[in-house]
Order: C-alpha cells, then sequence, then structure tokens
C-alpha cells in the first residue's frame, strides 16, 4: 500500500551554517497536500538556502526535513519524479522549438503530462513552433514553468520566480502560477514581493535572518486581522466634538471637519458611525477605511532585526529538465 503523509513537507529545527556563519537559525513549518505556502522575506533571509535544501540540492546543519516523506538529502529518484522546480534563472536549449523542448524533457520523466497540454496550460499555444531564443522573459518564464509541470510533480518549487520582472509581466505570470493552484498541486513559493505573496499564498510564513518571525494567512499574519483600523471622513463644517457619538474603546479625534478613528473594532465602530450619521442626516463624505497592509505588517516584523549577509556558496547546475540552472 501507498505511504500518503500527512503534509507535502515538514520541516522541524533547521539549521544550516557555513563555518562560523548561520544562515539558517532554526525554521519550522509544515505544507499541507494542495497548499500554496510561502516564504516571504528579504534577500538574503535564508529562503533559498530553505528551499535548496528540501529540494535536495543543500545538505543541511541539523533538524528534520521530508518532503513527499522521502529525505531529501538521500537524493532519492522517486523523490525527484515527483517535484517540479521554477529557479530564478533557467536555462534550456534555444535552438530548439517549444514543443520540441517539452517533448525533450516530457522523456525523463516515468509519470508525465502531454507537451500539448502542458503547452495549452501555460498560454503558449501560439508559440509551439517557435525556438526558445526567439520568446520573451514572460514567455521564458512560462516555458520553465511548464518545464516544472511535464513530469506531473506533486510538489513544486518555485524560487523568487518573477526576479528582474517589470509589475506589467510579474502580474501575468500570476495568472500561470495559479494554474498550478487549480491541478491541486503543492506550492513553495520564496519571495520578496508583498503583493506576489498576497495574491498567491494560502499561508505565509515570514523570514527574516535565518528564523520564521511570523506565520499565517495573508489577513491574518502577525495579527493583520485584528490590527487597528483608521476611518476617516469628512464631516459637515462647524460640528461641534460633542455631538459626535461615543465609540468604546476607541480614539476619536475632530479636526475642522477631518474625523478620524482609529480602533480594533472595525465592524463595531463602523455601525455605530453611520447609524449615528443616517438618524442626525449627516453626511460622511470621503468616507475611508484603513487597515494595516501586509507591506506595513511585513516591515513592522521585519524593521528592527539586522543581520550583516555573507555571500553564500552557489549552488551547482541540477535539475535535467531545467538545462543549465543556478541560483542566487
Amino acid at each position: 500500500m501507498t505511504h500518503h503523509p500527512p503534509h507535502a513537507i515538514e520541516v522541524h529545527h533547521l539549521k544550516k551554517r557555513y563555518g562560523a556563519y548561520t544562515a539558517v537559525r532554526d525554521i519550522s513549518f509544515t505544507v499541507a497536500v494542495g497548499e500554496v505556502f510561502c516564504l516571504l522575506g528579504p534577500n538574503g533571509a535564508g529562503k533559498t538556502t530553505t528551499t535548496e535544501i528540501l529540494e535536495g540540492y543543500r545538505d543541511r546543519t541539523a533538524g528534520d526535513v521530508h518532503v513527499l516523506g522521502f529525505d531529501p538529502a538521500r537524493g532519492e529518484r522517486r523523490m525527484r519524479e515527483r517535484m517540479g522546480i521554477v529557479l530564478q534563472e533557467c536555462g534550456v536549449q534555444d535552438d530548439l522549438t517549444v514543443a520540441e523542448v517539452f517533448e525533450m524533457y516530457g522523456r525523463y520523466y516515468p509519470r508525465r503530462l502531454s507537451a500539448t497540454d502542458v503547452i495549452r496550460l501555460v498560454e503558449l499555444d501560439a508559440k509551439t513552433t517557435d525556438r526558445v531564443r526567439s520568446l520573451s522573459g514572460g514567455q521564458r518564464r512560462r516555458l520553465d514553468v511548464g518545464l516544472a509541470l511535464i513530469g506531473d510533480p506533486d510538489v513544486i518549487f518555485l524560487d523568487e520566480p518573477t526576479t528582474g520582472f517589470d509589475p506589467s509581466a510579474r502580474r501575468h505570470s500570476w495568472s500561470t502560477f495559479r494554474t498550478l493552484c487549480d491541478l491541486g498541486k503543492t506550492v513553495l513559493l520564496t519571495t520578496h514581493f508583498m503583493d506576489e505573496a498576497e495574491a498567491l499564498a494560502d499561508r505565509i510564513a515570514v523570514v527574516a535572518a535565518g528564523e520564521i518571525v511570523a506565520e499565517g494567512t495573508p489577513a491574518t499574519l502577525g495579527g493583520r486581522d485584528r490590527a487597528t483600523a483608521r476611518i476617516t471622513a469628512t464631516l459637515p463644517a462647524h460640528l461641534e466634538p460633542s455631538a459626535l457619538p461615543e465609540f468604546a474603546s476607541a480614539q476619536v479625534a475632530l479636526h475642522g471637519s477631518e474625523l478620524e478613528i482609529r480602533s480594533s473594532d472595525l465592524p463595531g465602530v463602523l455601525h455605530r458611525l453611520t447609524s449615528w450619521a443616517i438618524n442626525a442626516g449627516i453626511s460622511l463624505d470621503d468616507l475611508d477605511v484603513h487597515r494595516p497592509s501586509l507591506e506595513d505588517i511585513y516591515l513592522e516584523l521585519t524593521s528592527e532585526i539586522t543581520d550583516p549577509r555573507v555571500q553564500i556558496p552557489a549552488m551547482s547546475a541540477h535539475a535535467p529538465h531545467h538545462g543549465k540552472s543556478t541560483s542566487k
């Protein structure tokens, strides 16, 4: 009977040292089957080192790590056949056509998707007979994703997949990555882009100086859902502060006609404010609600953490389905 682990990825007290320097201090997390889990953090935080250990391309110093029930350090073929990898920078044979590349790399896998299906999934239908060298940056990225998919993997690693993209190309690439979610694949994403993490991830772990400093959904990370909200509105001129309703556990300020309320009870305060305005026949012009953004929470979590980084040894070329590959 085939063994199915309770989680696709399990990491417990992972550490990685290079001599006296500790790149990964103590990281633990699990990723459920079919989940998109994001390691979010600044460059040099330890995200890529952690990912490369999970992929089996770096040895760990300490801790327990399992991917699909396998120890990546053992480099078992059965594990690699069920993994797909999209590195920061990938390279394939430029003189082949898109169709030829998928057909060739598909032969490496005992279980594979058809080249035609993968080309359709990554929206390269119009480029089937084009040489790889003629593809744009965004099209090359879709090719990379397709190559990670061709072996019908259960787990896919996306390491800083949109580094170097302009904002338009980044957002367009997200539709390709969402294809992986729609297929029910387990995805481990590393990024330092807040909007990318928020758009793609089911859960996020913020990594700083080799440690996880917060973990949660995009909406709840770092207590974001419970953080103080700011409500602003423009009231009629000459309205006296005494005319305002009372708000429990809220900070209220009236500067001329500009009202500002700060409270963690957003639904209650909004209900009290709008009910008062309706009953009093008062207009709430420019009513706006400001909740802390994911970036606000991220900066709060990482602002006091400093860790001078050193150059981490470059990972050697690997992953046959990507040809020449490098990772930063």
